[in-house]
């Protein structure tokens, strides 16, 4: 899937260190790195919400090397940094539910553990740190597309722990002049993403189900819109952020597609895709929730070069023949 690069320079004398390696996205990083002959690719992950098998992937490789390791842990963090060129910080605990039910787990991770990663990578004199943020950092602000200097109110402990990454990385720029540049997620989807347990993201979930048979809930009346963004999507925006120009640095960007879908179109593309004839249930809002989500992506092709190639029915294709 990444054997088009991304990027226009040889990567065979470089070093990468991606911070939640072993989880959905991070893998995939992973995989373009390592597909693109990086000289040397570190994980740092514990497993808490990463696939082993996401790791064994790429065991065979001699110049992958995966660290069991935590990033509260800041004696990990530093071991991790070592001889590195480049960390993509891609480690955090998701999920906007499980954040409202343990706001303090979800702190200590996504808080704590920025700090430590982002002062490890600065003793470390990194040549860039790229990390994730989300486009849950605008909260309520009402209005659409979203464009990345107006944001609202956030609405659950999640997003006020990507905003407070933000604050970090902002002041780490100017105060320490880290080359430091954020990417603000939109609903990323793909091969690879857990479709188990009670925090699991709606595609997978949804694809599951109805492969065996049963039938999706949606949330409210399910009119609610995202800019659901295939996974390659968010690798390339990464690696366009590693080797973008310096006026890109100290900024985040909106990485998405500039599209909308409802949850009722995403459950009609699936009874396509997978041949069924299965209608959703509906339930009760879910609190902390987004009305609705989409992104102006123009900052990111102007100065980050992004380009989304992968639009939303073909990412759900791709998605579902890898389920």
């Amino acid at each position: 899937m990444y054997e088009t690069p991304f990027h226009n320079r040889d990567l065979s004398d470089l070093s990468f260190l991606v911070t939640g390696g072993a989880g959905f996205i991070g893998s995939h990083i992973v995989e373009y790195l390592l597909t693109h002959k990086a000289s040397k690719v570190v994980v740092l992950d514990n497993l808490l919400t990463g696939q082993k098998s996401n790791v064994d992937l790429f065991a065979s490789h001699d110049n992958y090397q995966f660290i069991n390791g935590d990033i509260c842990n800041i004696d990990d963090c530093r071991k991790a940094c070592d001889g590195i060129d480049y960390v993509l910080h891609q480690a955090a605990l998701g999920s906007v539910p499980r954040s409202i039910n343990d706001p303090v787990a979800t702190n200590r991770i996504n808080a704590d553990g920025f700090l430590n990663m982002i002062v490890a990578a600065r003793d470390a004199n990194v040549k860039r740190f790229v990390y994730a943020s989300s486009s849950s950092v605008y909260g309520d602000h009402p209005g659409l597309p979203k464009v990345e200097d107006k944001t609202g109110n956030p609405l659950s402990p999640y997003a006020v722990t990507k905003a407070t990454n933000e604050l970090y990385a902002k002041v780490f720029g100017d105060v320490y002049n880290m080359p430091i540049i954020g990417l603000r997620y939109f609903n990323i989807f793909g091969p690879r993403q857990d479709p188990n347990g009670p925090y699991a993201a709606v595609i997978p979930l949804f694809i599951t189900l109805m492969k065996n048979g049963e039938a999706p809930v949606l949330n409210g009346d399910g009119k609610q819109t995202r800019d659901f963004t295939f996974v390659a999507n968010a690798v390339q925006a990464n690696v366009r952020a590693l080797f973008a120009n310096d006026d890109a640095l100290g900024k985040v960007y909106n990485v998405a597609v500039g599209e909308n879908f409802s949850l009722l179109d995403l459950t009609d593309c699936l009874r396509e895709v997978l041949n069924v004839d299965i209608q959703p249930k509906h339930r009760d809002d879910r609190p902390g929730d987004i009305r609705n989500s989409l992104a102006d992506i123009s900052l990111a092709e102007k100065l980050l070069g992004y380009k989304p190639t992968v639009r939303f029915k073909e990412g759900l294709k791709m998605t579902a023949a890898a389920f």
